[in-house]
């Protein structure tokens, strides 16, 4: 089971950008479709961006759309999550994980992936 370990995560002013990465200790991710979700205080972990298995296929929550981009290297170890004018409301604990597909993943949040530790991102003034 793909373990993976989150980082980049950080402290910036709203508007701020952030890049994190995603990775499970050099195993090739090729086949999955990996996702990113997020935790905010005193709220379920909502999905935010997923990036298909087979293609360049990707998916957005609205509240991100346009803001946010999701995208693999050439060496498929890692998962990326550029984040731009980051809002108070993007504070949250930020967690990937892989599934069979971006549908399964980040449409019925079926992960095959153990959770790992998450990067805690953290939007304020």
């Amino acid at each position: 089971q793909l373990q993976f370990v989150e980082s980049g995560g950080g402290s910036v002013q709203p508007g701020g950008s952030l890049r994190l990465s995603c990775a499970a200790a050099g195993r090739s991710l090729d086949g999955y479709a990996i996702g990113w979700f997020r935790r905010a205080p005193e709220k379920g972990r909502e999905s935010i961006s997923c990036i298909s298995s087979v293609s360049d296929d990707t998916y957005y929550a609205d509240s991100v759309k346009g803001r946010f981009t999701i995208s693999r290297d050439s060496a498929k170890t890692t998962v990326y999550l550029e984040m731009n004018n980051l809002k108070p409301e993007d504070t949250a604990v930020y967690y990937c994980a892989a599934g069979a597909t971006m549908y399964r993943l980040c449409e019925l949040n079926i992960s095959t992936s153990a959770w790992g530790q998450g990067t805690q991102v953290t939007v304020s003034s």
